[in-house]
C-alpha cells in the first residue's frame, strides 16, 4: 500500500506514470503499432448511448466500507483507499482512467464469488465493484442479448427465460456474478447438451488501458479480426481482471437464425427430471466406496462424447467427508430429451451397480447442495424450479463468516486405483472431522468435447468429469490445519506428477475459475510447469499476445493474471 499523503499523491502518481510508460516503451511500441491499425475509434453501442451516470466512491468510514473490503471467503480482505460502484461503460473508463492517473493498483469485482485473492488483497488501493450494474436485454442491433457484469447468474436465466424462454448452460450456485463466470468459460448442467457459456458468446464492450496511459471502451465480437478478435478471444476463458474491465457481454449462438430474440440463444429446457440420493457412510466399505467411483468414471467414460441421448443427461457427485455423514448425487436430464426417463434410470443403475449399499433421501444439504428429501424418486420440475431448488440455497456460500479452499482438476479418464485410495484415506481421516468438506465430481464433455482446443481460451476440450476439492470453515485460527488437509489430500491425488494435475492422457490441468494460488507455488506446484500450463496449455501464448496490445502496463493484474510476454 502507498501511504502518501493527499497532498503529494499527485506527484508520486506522476511518477509511477512515467516510470511505467518508460518502462514498456520499446515492448509496447508493437502493441501501440497494432493498436494503431487494427483498434477502431472507441465505439458506444446503442444500448449505453446517453447513459453517463457516475457511481458511488466509498471510503474508509462509511458504513458500506467493511461490507466491500472482503468477498465471500473471508480469508481475503483488502483496505483499499476507496471503492468505486460503477455505475454504467462511461462511468467504467472515467473511473479507470482516474486510477491510471494517480498510478493506483486496482482490481475489479463482477459482485459474486472470488475463490482467491483476485479482488481483495493487501496490495489493492481501488476495487471497481460492478455489482450495481445487473441489467439484462436484447439488443436489435447486435441480434444478441446483453448481460451486465453484476448479474447474479439466477437473476440471468429468470430474466432470459421468462422474457423469451432462452438461457445460457452456466452454472448451479445462485449467486456466481455473471462478470466472472463467463470470461472463465462458465458450465453447468446444461453445458454436456449445449456446451460452455463461452461458446455462445457473441461480444464484449471493454474498459482497456493503451500505451500512451489513455483508457477506452472497446467492443470485440466473434467476427471481429485482428487485435479485437484476440481481445474478444482472451474473454472466452482467459480469466478475469487481466485485460480490463468488461461492462458488457452480448450473448448469440453460433448457429442461430433470422432475426427473431427466441432463435438467437439456447433454448430453456421446458422442465427436467430431477433425481437426489444420498449414500450412508455407515453402511460403505472400502470395496463399495471403490466401486461406486469405478462405475461414475466408467459411465462418464462411455458418454464423454457429444451426440447420444445421454448428452442430456448431467450429474453432481458430492463425496463428502466422512464427518458429514453421506454422500450426494444429484442428476438432472431434460424431460423433453429423447429416452430421458430411459436415460436417467439406466445412469443410476449404473453408478449403484454392485455397491451394495442401500441409498436414501437428501435430507440434509450435501455440499453446497441443499437438502432435497422429495427427490430420492426421480421428480418431474419446469426446468425453472429446478434451478431455483438447486441454486437458490447454498448452505456454504451463504455463511458470512465461510473461510475456503478450493482445488480443481479435469479428468478424460476415470480416476486411478491409486486416487481412489488417496480418497478413500483421506475422507475418512479421523484427525480431520470438518463436515462442510468434499471432493465435488461435476459431469462433463458431451457438447464441450465437440469445439476444438483452440476455438476459445478454455482449451479443456475432451474431459468427462472435473473435480473440485473444497473445505470450508469459519475461524481464522483454523487455517494452517484445513488447508494443510486440502493441501495433502490433493498433492496425494497427484504425487506421480509433483501434486498438481499436469496434462496427458488422463487428466488435462486446472480450471481457471477455481483458481488457486498453491498452482503458482513451487512449494506445492513441484511439477516444474510453470502454472499457465496447467490452466491454458497451448493457448497461453495467444492469451499473452492479446495481453501485450490491450494492457501493455501490466495495469490489471492479480496472482494468476495473463503475464506479458
Amino acid at each position: 500500500m502507498h501511504e502518501n499523503s493527499a497532498e503529494d499523491a499527485p506527484q508520486n502518481a506522476l511518477g509511477r506514470r512515467s516510470f511505467l510508460l518508460a518502462s514498456v516503451g520499446a515492448a509496447a511500441a508493437g502493441a501501440l503499432a497494432v493498436g494503431a491499425t487494427a483498434q477502431p475509434a472507441a465505439a458506444t453501442p446503442p444500448i449505453v448511448q446517453g447513459i453517463r451516470s457516475r457511481g458511488v466512491v466509498i471510503r474508509p468510514g462509511d458504513s458500506r466500507y467493511s461490507d466491500l473490503r472482503t468477498g465471500n471467503n473471508v480469508r481475503f480482505t483488502a483496505d483499499p483507499e476507496y471503492v468505486r460502484l460503477i455505475a454504467s461503460a462511461e462511468d467504467a473508463r472515467r473511473a479507470v482512467q482516474t486510477a491510471v492517473d494517480a498510478g493506483k493498483r486496482v482490481s475489479i469485482r463482477s459482485g459474486g464469488h472470488c475463490f482467491v485473492d483476485f479482488v481483495c488483497h493487501p496490495d489493492v488501493e481501488v476495487i471497481l465493484d460492478l455489482s450495481t450494474m445487473v441489467g439484462v436485454d436484447y439488443d436489435e442491433r447486435m441480434r444478441a442479448f446483453v448481460v451486465e457484469p453484476g448479474a447474479r447468474l439466477l437473476h440471468v436465466y429468470e430474466q432470459l427465460a421468462k422474457r423469451w424462454g432462452v438461457t445460457i448452460p452456466g452454472g448451479i450456485c445462485y449467486s456466481v456474478g455473471a462478470g466472472g463466470h463467463i470470461v472463465g468459460g462458465g458450465y453447468g448442467l446444461l453445458s454436456r447438451a449445449h456446451g460452455l457459456v463461452v461458446d455462445h458468446l457473441y461480444a464484449i464492450e471493454v474498459v482497456t488501458v493503451d500505451v500512451r496511459g489513455r483508457a477506452s471502451l472497446r467492443v470485440a465480437t466473434r467476427d471481429s479480426r485482428g487485435a479485437l478478435r484476440d481481445l474478444w478471444w482472451a474473454h472466452t476463458g482467459g480469466g478475469g481482471g487481466s485485460f480490463g474491465v468488461v461492462t458488457k457481454y452480448w450473448f448469440r449462438s453460433p448457429d442461430a437464425t433470422g432475426s427473431k430474440p427466441e432463435n438467437q440463444l439456447v433454448r430453456a429446457p421446458a422442465r427436467v427430471l430431477v433425481n437426489a440420493l444420498s449414500f450412508p457412510w455407515e453402511s460403505m466399505d472400502e470395496r463399495a466406496f471403490r466401486r461406486i467411483l469405478d462405475n461414475w468414471g466408467a459411465w462418464h467414460e462411455e458418454f464423454g462424447g457429444p451426440g447420444t441421448p445421454e448428452t442430456a443427461l448431467s450429474s453432481l457427485f458430492n463425496l463428502n467427508h466422512a464427518a458429514h455423514g453421506s454422500i450426494g448425487m444429484f442428476t438432472q436430464i431434460d424431460a423433453d430429451a429423447p429416452d430421458a426417463t430411459g436415460v436417467l434410470e439406466r445412469f443410476i443403475a449404473r453408478i449403484t451397480d454392485g455397491v451394495n449399499v442401500e441409498t436414501r433421501a437428501m435430507t440434509a444439504p450435501s455440499g453446497e447442495l441443499p437438502a432435497m428429501p422429495g427427490f430420492h424418486t426421480t421428480r418431474e420440475l419446469s426446468w425453472l424450479q429446478a434451478t431455483r431448488t438447486v441454486g437458490a440455497d447454498n448452505p456454504v456460500i451463504t455463511d458470512p463468516n465461510s473461510r475456503g479452499a478450493h482445488k480443481s482438476a479435469y479428468f478424460k479418464k476415470r480416476f486411478t486405483e491409486a486416487q481412489v485410495g488417496v480418497l478413500w484415506r483421506q475422507m475418512r481421516d479421523p484427525g480431520f472431522t470438518n463436515p462442510d468438506t468434499m471432493l465435488v465430481i461435476f459431469s462433463f464433455g458431451g457438447a464441450v468435447n465437440a469445439v476444438k482446443r483452440s476455438a476459445t481460451a478454455n482449451v479443456q476440450r475432451d474431459s468427462i468429469f472435473k473435480i473440485c476439492l473444497q473445505t470450508f470453515w469459519s475461524d481464522a485460527k483454523d487455517d494452517a490445519h484445513h488447508l494443510a488437509w486440502v493441501r495433502e489430500t490433493y498433492e496425494a491425488m497427484f504425487a506421480h506428477s509433483g501434486g498438481v494435475p499436469v496434462p496427458d492422457d488422463r487428466v488435462d490441468g486446472c480450471y481457471i475459475n477455481y483458481p488457486d494460488s498453491d498452482i503458482a507455488d513451487v512449494r506445492h506446484n513441484r511439477s516444474g510447469m510453470h502454472w499457465s500450463e496447467l490452466y491454458f496449455q497451448g493457448n497461453y501464448p495467444r492469451l499473452q499476445r492479446a495481453k501485450k496490445t490491450w494492457d501493455p502496463w501490466n495495469f490489471f493484474t492479480h496472482s494468476l493474471a495473463i503475464e506479458l510476454p
